[in-house]
């Protein structure tokens, strides 16, 4: 079997060949090789769009953890596995990070370094606040056990109310009264614009949201409004539109923290990733079923 990753010291199994890799994306003359894909995390459609013209491959196995955007490119036939659970340590600390840095006020104090003012104000603590986690599966609940640490209250909202959760059909009765919010649910259908601009002026005075999902699912005009009135905070991992342009009204809204999508790409992501294909690879050689399979071939 012929693999392309974008690590070429990967350790593989019998039987099976690695492909010369630049470490981003495989080259024309060897589409029609490639039996098993994973796309180079984080590399944009240029690594996916090209899926389809490889007529023998068998797998495609998606280091992210969202899988939306590969759907299309998914021919029939064809068997998709993503990376759920490889992302949880590094997202879970980059919303915690947020949170915390949205609530004790970084974004002021990072604005006043630059002009080099000393100005000691009182914000609020992560402590005491509760805390709405909007998605439970593996990022959300790894969130919720790093939140217990720093005396907080947690509710956990899912669409089925499994795991402890509340149904999110719910969700709107506690709104006024949480103190920090963090997305971290699929984007879908439903979920798009799910922080429109009537749950956000709902918002608590002095609430946070975190948003490590994905972007769409904040009406992004909405919050810049509610932004510049100066009531609440965010922390961004993601937007929409995403890249945020140069000169969107996002960038200069007050007291936002902003990320360039980087959650789940800390240096604990990459020997996660490589151990699961690695994982992968050992399955497939042995006939066994694959983890994370999304589209399971017939």
């Amino acid at each position: 079997m012929k693999i392309w990753t974008q690590w070429s010291d990967l350790t593989l199994p019998a039987g099976m060949t690695h492909l010369e890799t630049d470490g981003f994306v495989p080259s024309a003359s060897q589409f029609d090789a490639i039996e098993f894909y994973v796309p180079s995390y984080m590399g944009g459609l240029k690594t996916i769009e090209i899926i389809p013209k490889m007529k023998n491959l068998k797998v495609v196995h998606y280091n992210q953890a969202g899988y939306e955007d590969i759907l299309p490119h998914i021919p029939q036939g064809v068997s998709l596995c993503n990376g759920t659970g490889i992302h949880d340590v590094s997202t879970s600390e980059l919303a915690i990070g947020l949170a915390i840095a949205c609530r004790r006020g970084f974004a002021e104090f990072m604005d006043n370094q630059k002009q080099g003012i000393w100005k000691r104000t009182t914000k609020p603590a992560l402590a005491d606040s509760h805390v709405g986690i909007i998605g439970y599966g593996h990022i959300g609940k790894r969130i919720a056990s790093l939140l217990e640490m720093f005396e907080t209250k947690v509710t956990a909202f899912t669409r089925s109310g499994s795991d402890g959760s509340i149904k999110i059909a719910e969700f709107d009765a506690y709104l006024p009264k949480l103190d920090v919010i963090i997305l971290i649910l699929p984007l879908t259908p439903e979920s798009k614009n799910f922080m429109n601009a009537e749950r956000i002026k709902k918002m608590k005075d002095g609430a946070t949201l975190v948003n490590v999902a994905r972007g769409a699912i904040v009406d992004t005009d909405a919050l810049v409004a509610e932004l510049n009135t100066g009531r609440i905070t965010a922390g961004l991992d993601v937007t929409d539109p995403e890249p945020l342009p140069e000169g969107h009204p996002l960038w200069s809204a007050p007291n936002v923290i902003i990320s360039p999508h980087v959650g789940g790409d800390s240096g604990a992501f990459q020997p996660r990733a490589r151990a699961m294909v690695s994982q992968q690879l050992q399955l497939l050689s042995e006939n066994k079923p694959l983890l994370n399979q999304i589209i399971a071939a017939s």
